[in-house]
């Protein structure tokens, strides 16, 4: 287990003499004062398997992976964090300015000692890789270096993930960090884009949709247990692989075939683009009687929209214009 860092220690120290001495420090603009008597604290939040009590919000948190920092980018806490890390794609235009004002860690993941370095309070992991232990960055080894951490519960759901597991992880950031009304200003208008594609649906026969993150021996493909299911029924859709009891799976070419479906959603990431992903499902020979592939039916979103955050009500208009284009404006 890495040990804990010097300067880390030395500044923990001199934070604890600060606040005893002159009864708290400045507090950033986008954050409560975090002070002891901050509304709403003590707050003890069950989180994966880890418990964790607050004290007071987060002050120098760092987030890591796309979802995870435009959950703290939407909740407007860009002054409550030292630093963050891990893209798959550009951050979202509203929020660029205020990622711009945030320190950059590293393209992927940061050593553990690096985060050290950034001297975080808060940890927040979009994937289960952002505490993998292999790494030394084990959710253990931060509590034991004192650094709170939160998980993105996608990676650890109790049920199916859906339109309410969003709600709850923006409602749990918007506490941890004290500022709950602007979770639910934020929900309010991604629930708002939400119901006003469910209005034009109203009616619709669903598309019967296979998903199509890669693969080439196999599909690997979106199954009932990811936020992707429920996002493709209120677009208008039917997962294909929704008995599929996991969040994404390996399927055959031949089960997709048997299931015929009427449109593939291509997953648009990593270094196959999506013309090659649409090349290869167009020259494969087991597919070549379904009829998404006779008519060319594909839709395409981007994977940071396929996972649990504020991307959600956005990727459902999307793909609810790519399958029923004559119904949703």
């Amino acid at each position: 287990m890495p040990r804990i860092h010097p300067k880390f220690l030395l500044s923990a120290l001199a934070t604890a003499l600060l606040l005893s001495g002159c009864g708290g420090a400045a507090t950033p603009s986008a954050a409560p004062e975090a002070g002891a008597s901050a509304k709403g604290f003590p707050l003890t939040v069950d989180n994966c398997g880890v418990t964790t009590t607050y004290q007071r919000p987060p002050q120098r948190a760092v987030s890591l992976n796309q979802h995870a920092t435009e959950v703290m980018l939407a909740l407007g806490l860009e002054k409550s964090m030292v630093g963050t890390g891990y893209l798959d794609d550009k951050i979202l235009p509203d929020y660029q300015a205020a990622y711009g004002s945030v320190k950059v860690l590293s393209e992927e993941y940061p050593s553990f000692e690096a985060l050290l370095e950034a001297e975080p309070d808060f940890v927040y992991g979009g994937w289960k890789s952002t505490f993998d232990e292999k790494e030394g960055r084990s959710r253990a080894a931060f509590t034991k270096a004192g650094i709170n951490t939160h998980l993105n519960t996608e990676e650890c759901p109790t049920g199916p993930v859906n339109a309410a597991s969003m709600d709850e992880e923006i409602r749990t950031l918007g506490k941890i960090f004290g500022v709950p009304e602007r979770a639910e200003e934020r929900l309010a208008a991604l629930h708002a884009t939400l119901d006003k594609v469910e209005a034009q649906l109203a009616g619709v026969t669903p598309v019967r949709l296979f998903v199509y993150d890669s693969g080439d021996k196999t599909a690997f493909t979106a199954g009932g247990k990811g936020i992707g299911n429920d996002m493709m029924r209120r677009a208008g859709g039917e997962n294909l692989f929704a008995d599929l009891d996991k969040a994404f799976g390996d399927v055959s070419f031949e089960q997709v075939a048997q299931r015929a479906p009427e449109a593939v959603v291509i997953y648009d990431y990593g270094d196959q683009s999506v013309e090659d992903k649409k090349k290869f499902l167009l020259a494969h020979p087991a597919l070549k009687d379904v009829p998404a592939i006779r008519n060319q039916r594909f839709a395409v979103l981007p994977l940071s929209s396929t996972v649990l955050g504020v991307r959600m009500p956005a990727a459902v208009e999307s793909l609810a214009k790519q399958l029923h284009p004559g119904r949703v404006r």
